[in-house]
């Protein structure tokens, strides 16, 4: 909150906005719930710099992040902030229930203090006496606090990861968790003194919840709790967090040890991604001048390139590198040559050669290799996007643009339909095209919304918006639709840009 959201911090919304967006098309119901997190000591020291009140400093911030967002097209349906009453009321219920399990006492706390991360680093962390993540060396504090008995949950969670193996994603984080636990976890801290910015601690006026601890709970506000309880319990638990891996020790330890101590389910899943690098490998960072903004690349490519490029280079859980090379490469290859010229020239034969509207075949052959191509991969996609892996689905999508590509240069029906006995051929063939880029544009939908909007109307299948993954279980392009080729939807650039 204290800066403007970069390109890691996109990716992980752009993530999470995919998921939502295949929920919605599978049928499912969806809340996708976003926000910001104000009550750091950051954000009390940017507020002070610009000399504002951190309160106003944050309403200033939220339409900043809120642009970037609808640059993205991020769908959410809530966007929460910590400075809320509503989300006071449900910090101040969470604290009254750890009390009640005797899970809160107060204590001395001595340690190395990240002011980046706003969380106390373990000795045995640090990188040559650095915070690992923001190279710095931290603050020594020593203070008075309340403490939460995060010990106490050890075995709890220890049982709890072995029961739900999908608790944590990738299997990798889940298993460095565990080592964690194994371990020991000590108690930790849960409020900060003199501090004045902050949820006020209910058992100590002079203090304030800790940031972690606060930011945590939003969650849990944004459905409703301590305030809603129908609303409540129709969202809660939550089917997926998703996070970035330098958090997960807050979300998939502390987190769920919080809803143990007040008596509440856990999050179904906590999906963790790595961190994007860029220019080969360089991190995100002020300092070196290798921050990218989210709206600079939306202002050059558009928003379905940026989330496409993103969702497919990058292996979800891993790290991956942003390049502008790449990014161009992609364009002009998968988004240009590969789909967009697919639809275009398909398009147009049927618009020179049938009036815009194809015969329905009389009998299309069941085994036709691209109708089996089609259907296999989206069982495939289906699976990919279930498992929380958006470039694995991006993937089986890509085996079908790739076939349907193949398939029209194997069959040519731009031949067929100027020989005296192949007009009926050609329409068959370019049946089968079109069907299968009804199958490709709506699956790629929640990657590139807004772009596989206009080929969908391109098909002449109208508003893609109450459509659903059930409308493609069979292979079965409508008849009597008029296609209406329009621009293209991935224009060439010229080399020189």
């Amino acid at each position: 909150m204290n800066a403007l959201p970069h390109l890691g911090t996109a990716y992980e919304k752009i993530g999470a906005d995919v998921i939502a967006r295949y929920h919605r098309l599978a049928g499912d119901d969806v809340f996708f719930l976003m926000g910001n997190d104000e009550h750091s000591q950051n954000v009390a020291t940017a507020a002070n710099r610009e000399g504002l009140e951190p309160l106003a400093y944050c309403d200033s911030m939220e339409p900043k992040f809120r642009e970037v967002w609808r640059a993205l097209d991020i769908s959410f349906d809530d966007f929460i902030r910590t400075t809320q009453p509503r989300h006071h009321d449900a910090v101040k219920e969470i604290l009254r229930r750890a009390e009640a399990s005797g899970d809160l006492y107060k204590g001395r706390y001595e340690g190395h203090y990240c002011v980046g991360c706003e969380a106390f680093v373990p000795e045995k962390d640090l990188v040559e006496g650095a915070c690992p993540n923001h190279r710095k060396k931290p603050e020594w504090i020593s203070e008075e606090n309340w403490f939460f008995r995060l010990s106490k949950y050890a075995e709890p969670l220890r049982r709890h990861y072995e029961e739900h193996l999908d608790f944590v994603r990738p299997e990798a984080f889940r298993n460095e968790l565990l080592a964690v636990i194994t371990d020991g976890l000590r108690d930790v801290s849960v409020s900060r003194e003199g501090s004045t910015w902050g949820v006020p601690f209910p058992l100590d006026d002079r203090t304030r919840v800790y940031v972690w601890f606060d930011a945590l709970i939003n969650y849990l506000t944004g459905v409703g709790f301590a305030r809603e309880d129908d609303r409540f319990a129709k969202w809660w638990p939550a089917d997926v967090h998703v996070i970035g891996k330098d958090i997960t020790r807050f979300h998939c330890l502390i987190w769920p040890a919080m809803l143990l101590s007040a008596g509440l389910p856990l999050p179904r899943t906590v999906n963790v991604h790595g961190f994007i690098t860029v220019e080969g490998g360089k991190k995100l960072s002020k300092s070196l001048g290798t921050v990218v903004d989210p709206v600079v690349e939306v202002a050059e490519w558009g928003p379905d390139p940026i989330r496409y490029f993103l969702l497919r280079e990058m292996a979800w859980g891993r790290d991956g590198d942003y390049s502008q090379t790449r990014v161009a490469e992609r364009y002009e290859a998968d988004l240009a040559n590969d789909l967009g010229n697919l639809l275009n020239r398909v398009l147009n034969i049927v618009e020179k050669n049938f009036d815009g509207i194809l015969p329905v075949p009389s009998a299309p052959p069941p085994d036709d290799p691209l109708r089996t191509s089609t259907l296999a991969a989206g069982a495939a996609y289906a699976r990919a996007m279930e498992d929380l892996d958006p470039q694995g689905a991006i993937l089986a999508v890509w085996e079908v643009v790739a076939r349907a590509n193949r398939y029209a240069d194997e069959r040519q029906p731009w031949k067929l339909v100027k020989q005296q006995d192949g007009r009926e051929a050609a329409a068959s063939v370019l049946w089968h095209l079109l069907e299968a880029l009804r199958h490709v544009v709506l699956r790629l939908s929640p990657v590139m919304p807004r772009k596989m909007a206009e080929a969908w109307r391109q098909l002449g299948l109208g508003e893609i918006g109450p459509s659903r993954l059930a409308d493609v279980s069979e292979f079965a392009f409508p008849g009597g639709i008029r296609v209406a080729r329009g621009a293209p939807l991935f224009p060439r650039r010229d080399k020189k840009e």
